[in-house]
């Protein structure tokens, strides 16, 4: 067994060596690809024997592409592979997300195959659209936030620390909340899983760890003051508590 089986300390490995095994899986899985980067902590010098290898792929236009999860060498690859004529397309619809995802692979990335220059200019195109920032939310996007995140908060301060599943459950949605309103109030990126702290901190540094610790509050000592505090803080910079008033309307039935 080695490390990632026996619980060893992750060993860092280098950029170099992890291009080099992205590389070696393109060709093998995509011998008709005409461009390919590879992206997240493998690119940055931050990856361990752990790590995964997060690869953008581009095919010539008419061929299939898609998200593939894969194993090689014991090691996983989540391949995001578009045409060169979708990759555009690609960008618009996860800056739809306001969350990024392929825009931050191909501006953070490094390229590992580029014969055609169409890796460069891809990145080029996603720079840009990474500068525009995401999207404003809708008027009613921001009441439908404003009411989530009152209703986790009402919750939250009403949970039992006895009844721990429950307010452990809140703080999340709290914290969720809270993140996509103060982002999106400040123009800025969100995410999700370990990408929704990074970019809490990156966004506002002084609300954003006013947020997480509050969250770690609950989880470690059950107490929520803290994240009532923070929840409260971004509700007053997006209008407010939504309680009664708020209204959502259906769409027409098919």
């Amino acid at each position: 067994m080695d490390a990632r089986t026996q619980g060893q300390p992750p060993e860092s490995l280098s950029v170099a060596e992890l291009a080099d095994e992205a590389r070696r899986l393109v060709a093998e899985r995509y011998p008709q690809a005409v461009g390919a980067l590879l992206g997240g902590s493998a690119a940055q010098g931050r990856a361990t024997d752990r790590s995964d290898l997060d690869v953008a792929v581009l095919l010539p236009d008419g061929e299939a592409g898609g998200r593939e999860v894969v194993r090689r060498d014991g090691r996983l690859a989540e391949l995001f592979v578009h045409t060169v004529s979708d990759v555009s397309a690609a960008f618009e619809r996860d800056r739809a997300q306001r969350r990024g995802t392929i825009l931050f692979l191909y501006t953070q990335g490094l390229p590992l195959l580029d014969p055609g220059g169409h890796v460069a200019h891809a990145c080029d195109r996603a720079r840009e659209v990474l500068a525009a920032g995401p999207p404003p939310l809708a008027p009613e996007e921001w009441e439908r936030g404003r009411y989530l995140l009152t209703c986790f908060l009402d919750d939250l301060a009403d949970a039992s620390p006895a009844a721990r599943y429950e307010q452990l459950a809140l703080a999340d949605a709290v914290l969720r909340e809270a993140a996509h309103l103060l982002t999106a109030h400040l123009g800025a990126w969100n995410g999700i899983g370990r990408w929704l702290p990074r970019r809490l901190l990156g966004t506002d540094p002084v609300l954003g760890e006013a947020l997480l610790a509050g969250h770690r509050a609950v989880a470690e000592q059950a107490d929520s003051v803290r994240l009532l505090e923070a929840g409260a803080e971004v509700l007053g910079l997006c209008g407010g508590p939504l309680r009664e008033g708020y209204v959502q309307h259906w769409g027409p039935s098919a």
